[in-house]
């Protein structure tokens, strides 16, 4: 039987980060081009320096691309931010060994204490967070809340959330349509403490800062699973 719901989301994850023509190509440049700079990516490209950054971040923020800062020039200046495709490219569909992985936590999570079992997922999710915002970002310059809130909602696109950033009254969102967890939230809210700390963990290290981090989702009794920051 298909999960449909898992269905949209890989391919939420997939359009998200290679919807665009300009962005496709880039990423084949990329993996033909492993270490290449974005002033490169926009000199090839003949776009604006800006543009190409945007489409690089959104393609790692997807989990496409590795980034990493190169300390070996000898040049006066800030050292340079290269980009390279992922060996282990993940656009493709949830692997069953994912699901038994949730099913097993779905068993074992009712025999922990609920308080203690909150606080791990919490503790996982923004260690998890802070180590992908590191690979996304390494050395760059904090971004504002707005700006790090999409690319938030870019990482949770690639993890199965379907994820979109807005702004609106009561600050910057990221609302999910997917919840890779399925069943095993729904039994087990305590799962979303993972959700909350991921977030958390991925906002400290784009915005340079802690970031105060408000989640509601369907398993705790709320209309749905939105993030809100800032």
């Amino acid at each position: 039987m298909v999960d449909e719901e898992g269905f949209s989301a890989a391919v939420e994850a997939i359009t998200s980060a290679f919807g665009d023509a300009t962005r496709r190509g880039i990423y084949l440049f990329v993996r033909d081009n492993p270490g290449v700079t974005a002033g490169e990516v926009a000199e090839h490209f003949a776009l604006h320096p800006n543009v190409a950054r945007h489409h690089l971040d959104k393609l790692a923020g997807g989990g496409h691309l590795h980034v990493f800062v190169d300390h070996g020039g000898t040049g006066v200046g800030r050292p340079s931010k290269r980009y390279k495709a992922r060996i282990d490219d993940r656009s493709t569909l949830p692997s069953h060994r994912d699901d038994l992985l949730v099913l097993l936590l779905a068993r074992l999570l009712p025999l922990v204490d609920p308080v203690a079992a909150e606080r791990a997922a919490h503790e996982v999710g923004a260690e998890y967070g802070r180590t992908l915002g590191m690979q996304m970002a390494p050395g760059d310059a904090s971004r504002s809340v707005r700006s790090a809130m999409q690319a938030v909602a870019d990482a949770l696109t690639a993890h199965g959330f379907a994820a979109h950033a807005s702004t609106k009254a009561d600050g910057n969102t990221v609302e999910r349509g997917h919840c890779p967890f399925g069943a095993a939230a729904l039994e087990n809210p305590v799962l979303c403490a993972a959700d909350r700390g991921l977030v958390e963990g991925l906002l400290s290290v784009l915005c340079g800062s802690t970031v105060a981090v408000q989640l509601s989702s369907r398993a705790r009794g709320d209309d749905g699973c939105v993030t809100v920051a800032g």
